[in-house]
C-alpha cells in the first residue's frame, strides 16, 4: 500500500480540513500529522480505497476513509486520543 499522492489528498481536502482544526495536531507535510515530534496520522492509498493509519497505544491503526461516515469516524477517533 502506498502513501497518498497529491490527487487523494484532494479527493480527502475535507477531511484534512477537519483535522487541522484538532488543538495539539501539528501537519508536517500536507496529510501528513503529528503530536509533538511524535507521528500520529498519515494515509494510504490501493485499489481497495484510501486509507489513513492513525496511532493508538503505540501500534498504527488502518482506518477506511472513502465515505463521510468513515471520515467522520476518523476524526472523532482522532480527538478522543487527542483528549487522553
Amino acid at each position: 500500500m502506498k502513501h497518498a499522492t497529491q490527487a487523494a489528498f484532494d479527493l480527502l481536502d475535507d477531511v484534512l480540513e477537519q483535522l487541522r482544526r484538532l488543538p495539539g495536531l501539528k501537519e508536517k507535510s500536507r496529510g501528513t500529522f503529528y503530536v509533538k515530534a511524535g507521528a500520529f496520522l498519515h494515509f494510504h492509498e490501493d485499489p481497495a480505497g484510501l486509507f489513513a493509519d492513525l496511532k493508538e497505544s503505540g501500534d498504527w491503526v488502518r482506518y477506511p476513509v472513502n465515505t463521510k461516515a468513515e471520515r467522520k469516524r476518523l476524526v472523532a477517533q482522532a480527538q478522543m486520543l487527542l483528549d487522553h
